[in-house]
């Protein structure tokens, strides 16, 4: 177990993986304000739990996410980014106008907004941990999947300049890069595909949280694949 006294923000919590991660670190005894459009209380049962409807193509709204989760609780320890989307299946020359912007507002500038609006509070109280979920796929090009690598490639490079900038204040920011994961749409998806060679999103929960743990407390910069058998 870790300290579970821990204030911890989770974008995307209630999806294929955000679950599983918001999961966690409710079990540890954290108490976690999980962020999405659609979120709920009811979502989860824990009193430990805050939901907060945030609309993360908006600054103000995740201003007001942070702003929020400081005035209640005193602080952020921790922000865990799973906010991210998926288009692909056509060449890059090809990439329709809207798809090439939704991928970069979804996968990099919704992770701006995070930065900008959580960042200032973590330097203030000198301490924090940023994480955010990126892509296997994001570590070297990939044909008919342009946008999304691009745009997941571009998270990494956003998480690694939060570390270098940070590091002398105490705050670590680090990228998991998970492979395809097993979840309900992936599936429905990809009915025909091999399941038994997907990453489970627990084990994907896992690394994040030890991330976020003590024992990754000199570990920041990093780009961490939890890619199972598709190395």
């Amino acid at each position: 177990m870790e300290m579970s006294d821990r204030i911890v923000v989770i974008t995307g919590a209630k999806g294929g993986l955000g679950s599983f991660v918001t999961r966690r670190f409710l079990e540890n005894g954290d108490q976690v304000i999980g962020a999405s459009r659609s979120i709920r209380q009811a979502d989860f049962s824990s009193g430990r739990f805050l939901a907060v409807p945030t609309d993360f193509s908006i600054f103000d709204s995740v201003q007001e996410l942070a702003d929020q989760a400081v005035a209640k609780f005193g602080r952020i320890d921790v922000v865990v980014h799973v906010i991210g989307g998926f288009a692909g299946g056509t060449l890059l020359h090809e990439t329709d106008e809207n798809v090439w912007s939704q991928m970069l507002d979804q996968n990099l500038t919704a992770a701006f907004h995070v930065v900008r609006s959580v960042i200032p509070h973590m330097r203030n109280a000198g301490a924090g941990r940023f994480i955010a979920v990126g892509s296997h796929a994001a570590e070297q090009p990939h044909a008919n999947l342009g946008a999304y690598v691009v745009s997941k490639s571009a998270l990494i490079t956003l998480v690694k300049t939060v570390a270098l900038e940070n590091a002398a204040v105490g705050i670590t920011a680090n990228a998991v890069l998970p492979g395809t994961m097993d979840t309900p749409a992936n599936r429905t998806a990809m009915p025909n595909a091999d399941f038994s060679q997907w990453v489970s999103p627990a084990d994907v929960a896992e690394a994040i949280f030890w991330l976020a743990s003590q024992a990754a407390s000199q570990v920041t910069g990093a780009a961490i694949s939890v890619s199972g058998r598709a190395v």
